[in-house]
């Protein structure tokens, strides 16, 4: 169920918005770069395969599933008609899809994308033994593409560790298994193709980018380093068919850390806010200021009764650093505004009219309606 970008444009988004809480989930150190396995991957897959779970979701069918089964061409009120006709509101049958997830806990919590689940009725996991279980959402964040799902299993399940993204470079061998095209217990290999990967799919991108086959249905599934440590989750492609041609994309693990905690705890993301409409200096100014590039965001407008309004913050201003984030392109302010906690103060550093000027902000709370 990856989606595919030449079809699909997805928010996925990445935000550090919350300390690691209470789910047990801790940061791991760096893990430096190994070879591949003497042998090959036999040992490691064998390792984390009981780890890995297969997803099936069915969710209600939409306006849209049932307008496609029109005949094309039919007048705009003639489709209201037939929709109208439908019983409670029932347009046809319900949606199937698969994914793929993986547990992180012994008691049975499970990471996989949002998307995966996006309005699911009933999501059921199977396990790599075979067993199955309802599984129940605790939280989705829609905006990371990640989504935390619980079972209850009555016994300790195999769980996987994190290991961290930071520590990637590019080249470094991975490993992906998932459930492509259903295929539970599917294993390909491959590199690091590049990091910090910006796929114009929402604000936050920050994407590994790898050549492991992934398909449809890898959704969800770990991306693995040697060490048998979860360094990304498998979330999207750019394919002009559908299939792999060796382009996919992985939330980094860092992130994915640090969502699952936020999400465990309430089920709900908190991320700053500041207030502002930001956009790329342009190449003139860069000229005018002696700069070899653009840097930093500039602000377009500031939110009335927003922290930077409050802040004093202006139109013009250029934010060069928030906090001990050097800002260089605009997702770097989006990132660094969106990891900082509300109600706490950073130091934001801009240009205002050739002269570096530094103002501390109390970041507020991103709303639903403003991410």
């Amino acid at each position: 169920m990856t989606h595919s970008l030449s079809k699909t444009s997805r928010a996925a988004a990445l935000a550090l918005a919350a300390a690691l809480g209470t789910t047990g989930l801790t940061a791991m150190a760096p893990t430096a770069a190994l070879a591949v396995p003497a042998g090959g991957y036999a040992d490691l897959v064998e390792q984390v395969s009981p780890s890995v779970v297969f997803i099936e979701v069915t969710a209600k069918a939409s306006p849209a599933d049932f307008e496609r089964r029109l005949p094309k061409g039919m007048p705009d009120a003639l489709k209201r008609q037939f929709r109208d006709m439908m019983p409670d509101g029932q347009q046809g049958a319900p949606r199937q899809g698969l994914g793929s997830g993986f547990i992180v806990s012994p008691d049975g919590r499970i990471v996989t994308n949002s998307h995966v689940v996006d309005g699911a009725q009933t999501v059921t996991v199977k396990l790599a033994d075979g067993r199955s279980f309802d599984a129940s959402v605790v939280g989705s964040d829609p905006m990371t593409d990640i989504a935390l799902l619980k079972i209850d299993a009555d016994v300790d399940l195999p769980a996987v560790r994190f290991g961290s993204s930071a520590g990637l470079r590019v080249g470094d061998e991975v490993v992906a298994v998932g459930n492509p095209f259903g295929l539970g217990g599917t294993v390909t290999s491959g590199i690091v193709s590049a990091m910090s990967r910006n796929i114009n799919a929402g604000p936050y991108d920050d994407f590994i980018q790898t050549d492991a086959a992934i398909n449809r249905g890898n959704s969800g599934g770990p991306l693995f380093n040697n060490a048998g440590e979860v360094i990304g989750v498998n979330t999207a492609i750019i394919s002009p068919g559908g299939g792999s041609v060796g382009i996919g994309f992985a939330v980094p693990s860092d992130l994915v850390q640090t969502i699952v905690a936020d999400l465990g705890d309430d089920g709900t993301i908190t991320r700053g806010w500041l207030g502002v409409q930001i956009k790329p200096m342009s190449q003139d100014i860069a000229d005018v200021l002696g700069y070899d590039a653009p840097k930093g965001a500039m602000i377009e407008a500031v939110t009335q009764d927003s922290p930077a309004d409050r802040a004093g913050l202006q139109t013009g201003d250029i934010v060069l650093k928030f906090g001990k984030t050097e800002i260089t392109e605009l997702r770097d302010l989006t990132l660094a505004v969106a990891g900082t906690a509300p109600d706490e103060t950073a130091s934001v550093e801009v240009l205002r009219k050739g002269e570096t000027v530094t103002i501390d902000v109390t970041v507020g709370a991103l709303a639903a309606q403003d991410a």
